[in-house]
C-alpha cells in the first residue's frame, strides 16, 4: 500500500494542482469569472469555448480576488494534498411561474408553472490523477396545468403544428404528476494528467462564448451520460494556446406524448409514435460531439472555434438496419463534412448533424467583448455551396458586452436568431434540433440540448448592470418571436399576419455575495401576445388582437461555500 502511495505521489507532480471545475448550477460565479476577466483582475486567458471552467485557469491571488479561494475546503487530506476529499457548495435553485413556463437553461429542471427546485450537495475527491465529483441532485416540480397549444386552432393547423412535433421530442408539459426525484447530477470521474483529462461524466455542459443562447450545446436540458476527453486550461503552443473537448454520449427521450396526440384531421392521427426504422420505441441515441478553440498568439483575446455534433439511434451503430450496406462507426464527427463525400447514403440520412464556427474577442483595455456563433443544421454538397447558399440552415447568436470602469456599468446585448431564412422557399432545411428520421431530435429527456427559445425562434435581449465590489443590480429587456418557422408554415394559405407570437420580458436581477454564500434573484415580468398564436375571429374587425396572457418568472439560486475551518 505504501508503495502504491508513494506511485500516486510521484505521478502527481505532473498533474495539473487543481482540475476541480465549476458546475453550471453555480452561473453567477460564473459570470463574476467573465466580469473579472473584461475588467483586467485576472491574467487568465480562458476563451469561454466551454464554460464548464476548472480552478487550474487561477493561481492562488486571483482565487483570492474572485472569492473563491474558500469554495471547497478539505475534509482530509494525504501525502502534501496529493490524496485530498473535499466538500462542495451547497445549490439550492429556485423557480416558479405564475401562468406558464418561462424556461432557459436550468438543466434538471423542466417547463413548469408553479414551484420547482434543484438542491444539490457532494463532495470531490483526488487520488493522484484520480478526480472524482459526486454531486447528485434533487428536483421537485409541482408540473401544475397550464394552457398549451391552443386548443381553437383548426384540425389543420393542429397536424401542421405536429410536422415539427413528430420530428422533435418536445412536450410542452412533462407528464401530469409532481415531480420528485433524484439524479446523479453534476457527478464526473475523470483521470488527469498535465492540463489533459479523460473521463466519464454527466455533468452539463455549454459550449461556446454566448451567454444566453447556446446553439449548439447548452445547459437547457437535463445532463447526460458522456465519455469526454477534455483541456483542463489552454495548451500553450508556439503559434498560440488550444483547447477542446471531445464527447461521446447517451441522450434519451422523454417518454411523455405532445399536447393533443389523439387529435385527427380528416380522420387522419396526427401523432406518429418516435420509432427507429426497426419499429423500436424509447431507442436511446448515440451522439458524439467536438469543440475546439484556438487563440493566436498574435492577437491578443482572439480566439476562434470550430463545433460538431452528429446523432443517430442505437439500433444503426448496432447493425440493426441489416437491409442497409456499410457501417456507421462510433466517431462520425471525423468522418464528411460535405454531401459530396457521402459513401452511403442511407446511413447518412438516418444522422442527424450540425457544425459550425464561432469566434469572441475580448478588447482587455477597452474593458469589453464581442462575441458570435454561426452554425448550420444540414451539410453542405461541397464549398461552392457554402459560399453561394452560406444562409441555408443557419443560425446564428452575436453578442457584446463593455464595462464603463469610471461608472462601474456593464452593458450586455444578444441577438439569436434560430428561424430559418428566406432560402426555404427554394429550399427548406428545417427548423433546428428536429430531424427526418431521428424522430427525437437533438434532444435530452424532452428538451433541446441548445439554445433554449427553441426551433425556429429568435430573441433580442439587451441590458445595463450596475457593478459594486460585492453586489449586482441589472435591468434587462428581452424579446422573443416564438417558432416563426412553424408560423409561416401554418398560416401560409391564410395569408394570416396577425397571429405572431411575440413575448416582451422586462427583467431585473440582483446578485450579492454575502460571508459564504452567493445570492442571485432574476424576476421577469412577461407579456405574451397571441400566446400559443391564438387569435378568435370578429364578424366585424379584420385585425382584432389575439390571446394574451401575462407571467411573472422568478428565479432564486443560492450557492452556500461551507466554513469547515469555522465549525
Amino acid at each position: 500500500m505504501k508503495i502504491f502511495f508513494n506511485i500516486i505521489f510521484v505521478f502527481n507532480i505532473t498533474i495539473s494542482l487543481n482540475s476541480q471545475f465549476i458546475n453550471l448550477n453555480e452561473s453567477s460565479i460564473i459570470e463574476n469569472i467573465r466580469d473579472n476577466q473584461l475588467l483586467g483582475n485576472i491574467k487568465s486567458n480562458i476563451s469561454f469555448s466551454s464554460q464548464l471552467i476548472s480552478f487550474a485557469n487561477f493561481n492562488s491571488d486571483e482565487l483570492k480576488k474572485l472569492q473563491l479561494d474558500k469554495y471547497s475546503p478539505s475534509i482530509f487530506k494525504f501525502y502534501d494534498g496529493q490524496i485530498d476529499f473535499k466538500i462542495l457548495p451547497i445549490d439550492y435553485n429556485i423557480e416558479f411561474n405564475s401562468n406558464h413556463p418561462y424556461n432557459r437553461n436550468n438543466g434538471t429542471m423542466i417547463p413548469n408553472r408553479g414551484y420547482q427546485h434543484i438542491f444539490s450537495l457532494g463532495i470531490y475527491t483526488k487520488i493522484g490523477p484520480l478526480n472524482i465529483t459526486i454531486k447528485p441532485e434533487h428536483h421537485y416540480a409541482e408540473n401544475k396545468i397550464f394552457d398549451g397549444f391552443w386548443e381553437d386552432h383548426r384540425d389543420v393547423i393542429w397536424e401542421r403544428r405536429y410536422l415539427l412535433w413528430n420530428r422533435i421530442d418536445l412536450p410542452e408539459r412533462h407528464g401530469s404528476k409532481r415531480h420528485n426525484d433524484v439524479f446523479i447530477g453534476q457527478s464526473s470521474i475523470s483521470l488527469n494528467f498535465k492540463n489533459l483529462s479523460l473521463g466519464i461524466s454527466n455533468e452539463n455542459l455549454w459550449w461556446g462564448p454566448s451567454i444566453r443562447n447556446s446553439i449548439m450545446m447548452s445547459n437547457h436540458s437535463r445532463g447526460f451520460k458522456h465519455i469526454k476527453f477534455k483541456t483542463i486550461k489552454p495548451i500553450e503552443t508556439k503559434i498560440g494556446s488550444f483547447e477542446w473537448e471531445l464527447i461521446s454520449a447517451r441522450l434519451e427521450n422523454s417518454g411523455h406524448k405532445p399536447s393533443g396526440f389523439d387529435r385527427t384531421n380528416a380522420g387522419r392521427p396526427i401523432y406518429i409514435p418516435k420509432i427507429n426504422q426497426i419499429l423500436e420505441t424509447d431507442d436511446w441515441r448515440y451522439m458524439q460531439a467536438l469543440m475546439l478553440s484556438y487563440s493566436p498568439k498574435w492577437i491578443e483575446g482572439f480566439s476562434i472555434g470550430y463545433m460538431r455534433w452528429a446523432q443517430f439511434y442505437s439500433a444503426l451503430v448496432e447493425g440493426k438496419y441489416t437491409w442497409m450496406s456499410g457501417n456507421t462507426n462510433y466517431f462520425p464527427i471525423f468522418s464528411n463534412l460535405f454531401r459530396k463525400n457521402d459513401q452511403n447514403v442511407s446511413h447518412e440520412e438516418q444522422t442527424d448533424q450540425a457544425a459550425g464556427l464561432f469566434f469572441r474577442w475580448l478588447w482587455k483595455e477597452s474593458n469589453a467583448e464581442i462575441y458570435t456563433e454561426y452554425h448550420f443544421n444540414d451539410s453542405k454538397v461541397n464549398f461552392r455551396d457554402l459560399l453561394l447558399d452560406s444562409r441555408h440552415a443557419r443560425a446564428f447568436t452575436i453578442g457584446l458586452q463593455k464595462i464603463f470602469k469610471k461608472n462601474s456599468l456593464k452593458l450586455s446585448f444578444e441577438w439569436t436568431q434560430m428561424e430559418q431564412s428566406g432560402g426555404r422557399l427554394l429550399r427548406d432545411a428545417g427548423s433546428w434540433y428536429a430531424h427526418m428520421f431521428v424522430y427525437d431530435g437533438f434532444t435530452n429527456r424532452g428538451e433541446v440540448i441548445g439554445s433554449g427559445i427553441g426551433p425556429g425562434s429568435n430573441s433580442q435581449y439587451i441590458s445595463i448592470t450596475k457593478i459594486k465590489e460585492r453586489s449586482k443590480l441589472s435591468l434587462g429587456i428581452e424579446i422573443i418571436h416564438h417558432d416563426n418557422d412553424f408560423y409561416y408554415m401554418a398560416f401560409e394559405n391564410s395569408k394570416d399576419f396577425r397571429r405572431y407570437w411575440k413575448d416582451y420580458n422586462i427583467n431585473l436581477k440582483y446578485q450579492r455575495r454575502f460571508k459564504n454564500i452567493y445570492a442571485s434573484l432574476d424576476m421577469f415580468f412577461v407579456r405574451s401576445l397571441n400566446y400559443q398564436w391564438g387569435l378568435e375571429e370578429s364578424a366585424t374587425n379584420y385585425y382584432v388582437p389575439g390571446i394574451d396572457k401575462n407571467n411573472f418568472h422568478s428565479s432564486l439560486k443560492l450557492i452556500y461555500q461551507i466554513p469547515l475551518d469555522k465549525l
